[in-house]
């Protein structure tokens, strides 16, 4: 009889032990693997964060960037001053040939429009040798580009009284309006503090700074006062602009946080500025395009829903949650923006070179390149267009989205890109058929100087202050929008809006003030 070696074991007896064993280490494997995909996942996301804060630490709109640019254009303007001084303080010779064309610089010419000064100057009027009569030949004329600096002056405001003889009536004309009861600033004077608070980021304390340097005092706090009752007169054009938004067929809603101060706590508050822009040019319409802010202490869904409450069309915004209830009305339908969907992608490119995402952004960019093709042609142009050109790259862009959503882990950035365009489908594609749908949505762009008050302003004084700024942001960046100067057009408005009718008061929206007024002021400025 064979005999089993001493060192072979003894098979287990017991087989359903085994495979109990077996199944347990397999699961242990499962839920390891499980946990390492996972982990992958969050690591994942978290280069995808840090890659997303490097570029916003060093960035174009970093600090330290903006250092270094501003160290190195002083470093050149000094080194073109030293030069320049250098060649003036060099000798120079009393008569020098004239340099070639071809060796000049060449220089642009001046503005036509400038106000142009002649200043005669007249030789002598007999020949300085022989003393003989002189023949006009023609002249000379060159120009030099001189600046005339800001200035203030007082207008005096004087009405002559009479008395009749006969029954001793006092007769006098009544008193010029002003844009504020016995205030002491003009219309110019106000346009000017409001746009440069407002379209060139200049607080109150600077600009009160610069007039003290032009020997006029004027106190924040004044400068503060004139801010708030220019914005009650100008409260009704708000009011009109909106009313005109609202009347268009699709309205642009974007939204920004605003810091506000906390009165008694020294620190500040999220609030929000929120944004509706008309504007029908890519369409091919002629209706002027207009943009409102609107100012909410907080992101609540109601404060969106209160503006658009009269609203009825095609609504292009983000995924907010707190536009849903405008949707779920049935009156407003939803269009998504695709500058959204294209920016998740371009995070994914920017934090890890993903060739899935690269490949994304190609494909977003031909629908782009459509749009570039057919903006401001005729609704029936743009709609053949889309549905010819648009419609198969949508078509193999959503069946490409859809594969590769089943080939990728569903926890990967990727993933949660691809869902996210999915999701909203319909209102990503909802410009395919419908010619006055934009591919992304015009408020973004309007929100742009608002980032860049903010940067200067660090913060809104209080919720009064916010809706201040909302108001006046309305009114710059609608006459923006329609080709008017913001100083212009405010100046005129404060000269009329005392004594214009409420009933009329759109004839002072910015393309109805006549074009002739808005050059004189632009010149007078």
């Amino acid at each position: 009889m064979p005999t089993t070696p001493a060192n072979t074991p003894e098979p287990p007896e017991d087989v359903a032990a085994l495979r109990a064993e077996l199944a347990a280490s397999r699961a242990e494997l499962a839920e390891l693997r499980s946990r390492l995909h996972h982990r992958d996942c969050e690591l994942e996301k978290l280069k995808l964060e840090l890659a997303r804060l490097k570029r916003k630490q060093f960035g174009r709109s970093s600090e330290r960037l903006d250092a270094q640019i501003a160290q190195l254009e002083l470093t050149i303007e000094e080194m073109e001053a030293a030069q320049a001084e250098a060649a003036a303080q060099q000798p120079r010779p009393s008569a020098s040939p004239k340099p070639s064309p071809s060796a000049r610089p060449a220089r642009q010419a001046l503005p036509d429009d400038l106000p142009r000064e002649d200043r005669l100057h007249a030789a002598a009027c007999t020949c300085p040798d022989c003393g003989g009569a002189l023949t006009y030949l023609g002249e000379d004329v060159s120009e030099v580009l001189e600046y005339v600096p800001a200035s203030f002056k007082v207008i005096r405001h004087i009405r002559p009284k009479h008395r009749c003889g006969q029954c001793g009536t006092i007769n006098q004309a009544p008193a010029a309006e002003r844009p504020i009861e016995r205030g002491l600033a003009g219309p110019g004077l106000l346009a000017q503090v409001l746009v440069a608070k407002y379209c060139d980021h200049l607080p109150l304390y600077r600009q009160s700074a610069i007039c003290a340097r032009e020997g006029v005092e004027l106190t924040r706090s004044t400068l503060a006062d004139w801010v708030g009752a220019s914005s009650t007169l100008l409260a009704p054009i708000g009011e009109a602009l909106q009313r005109h938004i609202l009347a268009g067929a699709t309205v642009h809603a974007d939204d920004t946080p605003e810091p506000v101060l906390a009165p008694g706590r020294g620190q500040t508050r999220t609030a929000r500025l929120w944004t509706y822009v008309r504007d029908e040019r890519a369409a091919g319409g002629e209706t002027p395009p207009a943009v409102v802010f609107r100012y909410s202490p907080d992101r609540k869904g109601v404060h969106p829903q209160r503006h658009l409450h009269s609203f009825t069309g095609v609504l292009q915004a983000d995924g907010y949650a707190g536009f849903r209830p405008l949707y779920d009305t049935g009156r407003v339908q939803e269009a998504a923006c695709w500058a959204h969907v294209r920016r998740k992608f371009h995070d994914i490119d920017q934090g890890n070179g993903s060739p899935l995402a690269r490949e994304a952004l190609e494909r977003i960019g031909t629908l782009y390149a459509i749009e570039a093709d057919i903006r401001g042609k005729a609704p029936d142009v743009r709609r053949a267009e889309r549905q010819a050109r648009a419609g198969p790259v949508l078509d193999a862009l959503y069946t490409w989205f859809t594969d590769k959503l089943q080939r990728v882990s569903a926890k990967s950035a990727f993933a949660v890109a691809v869902r996210y365009a999915l999701e909203r489908w319909s209102a990503l594609t909802r410009h395919r058929h419908d010619d006055g749908v934009e591919i992304d949505n015009a408020a973004e762009r309007a929100l742009r100087t608002v980032a860049l008050g903010r940067k200067n302003y660090l913060f809104a004084g209080s919720d009064r202050g916010g809706d201040s700024a909302a108001l006046i942001y309305s009114l710059i960046g609608t006459a923006r929008l329609n080709g008017v100067d913001p100083y212009a057009y405010l100046r005129a408005v404060l000269e009329r809006i005392g004594t214009h009718p409420i009933n009329r008061i759109d004839e002072l929206l910015p393309w109805n003030i006549a074009l002739d007024t808005e050059h004189e002021y632009a010149r007078a400025a």
